[in-house]
């Protein structure tokens, strides 16, 4: 079964991350705290929303996905971007999975939403097989950038260190001004 996430299920959803972060190889970047994800996902101006799976037997949390709206210029409207979606091992296999895109497929297609968009790691060839079973197809023209930790902060600074093109300069690509 899936349903919405609410309050109470914060402490299965921060349990989750820690699990996928840890089957990602990178638990030390999973730094979220449980206040903050009740902030994210509960708070005055939530930004993000979530989903749970549930074993149909028990009721226990097996999985979960979150994820927020994202737009695309293109065409005009909203989407939505999965940020997670992770399946205990022990409950894989039996649909929770799928049933999680599902829900995110159907409450595209009911709002009007085009895209339902995520990443995955290269080298999770069970995920990438699974994804692509259900028709998604990777986006191999594009290369996800990524600001974090000191480099974000110098250039929220207004400081643009070295690189091939900045030559240690104060820079703006495209044309902007750092007025």
């Amino acid at each position: 079964m899936i349903r919405t996430a609410n309050p109470t299920d914060i402490p299965v959803i921060h349990a989750l991350i820690r699990e996928l972060a840890a089957y990602e190889k990178e638990p030390q970047e999973a730094r979220a705290t449980p206040e903050q994800l009740h902030e994210a996902l509960f708070g005055p101006h939530p930004g993000a929303h979530a989903h749970i799976a549930t074993d149909d037997t028990t009721g226990e949390p097996v999985g979960f996905a979150l994820w927020f709206l994202n737009f695309s210029t293109w065409r005009g409207v909203h989407g939505i971007y999965l940020e997670d979606l992770y399946v205990r091992p022990t409950a894989r296999g039996t649909g929770h999975g799928k049933a999680l895109l599902t829900e995110l497929a159907r409450i595209c297609v009911a709002r009007g939403y085009e895209r339902l968009e995520w990443s995955v790691l290269n080298w999770n060839r069970p995920s990438i097989d699974f994804y692509e079973a259900l028709g998604a197809r990777p986006q191999d023209e594009w290369t996800v950038y990524r600001l974090t930790d000191g480099a974000l902060r110098e250039l929220g600074a207004g400081v643009v260190s070295g690189g091939a093109e900045g030559g240690g300069r104060d820079l703006l690509p495209c044309g902007l001004s750092g007025a």
